[in-house]
């Protein structure tokens, strides 16, 4: 089968197509065609292998599994033996980030359990691009405050794949959304449901007179000190990324500082957890997918380099017309 792959840590240059044996299923797993798989930051992380310590994860001289790609939409080519759940046609999607990766190739295993069937509303495209994303910011925005009509949220890095769904949840929940992103992402901000729009390279959120009832933070780069005097009381800040140092301050710290009127959080994501809610919001209308462009498994350099720049809008999807 054709894939793209990776031996060394690097820019997107190290990816190369080749022809790879395709996978064969184990008992406990479904063999998946894949008609479509997304680009995730997690997804940059392992290519480039930076920051270092994530190679404890990925591995430390080599990336251990050489086809990146965790969020996948396709069609079950063949089941395991043990598989009950599903058979061969169903079109399914999924996170595979807690497994062996492997959607940016034209086949790839999958555990029962970290798929879903997809609904016939809903392209290919669409399912590859939620999984991750989706689920963060579902999580983000529901576990830790039940938001009520009128609270304030802000949600920092806006413009991409948690955040473009982050804002229509909250919409949806009745919020006030302040986003910051860049300017050139503000359009699409307020035209998704945002009230106002911060460009982070002019103004610092946390130093303006005015607080937030929850934070969702998918590129935290400020002390905890300053998110914590950004809360309202009773406000709560969620952590989804961001650089290391701010990483581990809010991961050490965050519990020290917290009170039970301001607290402060790393979100633990939990693979496909969330996807059967995020299913009823789609089916309800009330989010939908935002897809910056679709580029096909050979163009996978490119669609590399913008999750580099940070230049997408939404999220980016890979298509593949497996044989």
């Amino acid at each position: 089968m054709k894939a793209m792959v990776y031996t060394q840590y690097g820019s997107p240059d190290v990816l190369r197509p080749e022809e790879v044996e395709k996978p064969i299923p184990k008992e406990d797993e479904v063999l998946v065609k894949v008609h479509a798989a997304s680009l995730n930051s997690w997804d940059w992380d392992r290519l480039t292998g930076k920051p270092r310590i994530y190679r404890l994860l990925s591995g430390i001289g080599k990336p251990k599994l050489p086809i990146l790609g965790a969020d996948v939409a396709g069609v079950v080519a063949e089941t395991g033996a043990k598989i009950t759940k599903f058979k061969p046609g169903d079109e399914v999607f999924g996170d595979l980030s807690a497994g062996k990766w492997g959607g940016f190739a034209e086949y790839t295993c999958a555990k029962e359990t970290e798929l879903m069937i997809k609904p016939a509303s809903m392209t290919f495209e669409e399912a590859a691009s939620i999984p991750q994303a989706g689920c963060m910011a579902l999580q983000a925005l529901t576990e830790k405050r039940t938001i009520q009509p009128g609270d304030e949220v802000l949600i920092n890095g806006a413009g991409g794949g948690v955040g473009t769904f982050a804002i229509q949840i909250a919409k949806s929940l009745g919020a006030y959304i302040t986003a910051v992103d860049l300017t050139e992402k503000h359009a699409m901000l307020q035209s998704l449901g945002a009230s106002r729009v911060i460009d982070h390279t002019k103004e610092d959120f946390t130093k303006q007179d005015r607080q937030y009832d929850l934070i969702v933070d998918v590129i935290a780069t400020r002390s905890i000190s300053d998110y914590k005097r950004a809360l309202k009381p009773g406000g709560v800040y969620t952590m989804i990324g961001g650089r290391l140092g701010t990483i581990f301050q809010v991961g050490l710290l965050g519990g020290l500082v917290s009170t039970k009127e301001k607290r402060l959080s790393i979100l633990i994501q939990q693979p496909n957890k969330p996807l059967g809610a995020f299913i009823k919001l789609f089916e309800e209308g009330k989010v939908k997918p935002i897809i910056d462009k679709v580029y096909p498994l050979e163009e996978l350099q490119e669609a590399f380099q913008r999750i580099g720049n940070g230049s997408v809008k939404g999220k980016v999807v890979i298509t593949l017309h497996a044989g």
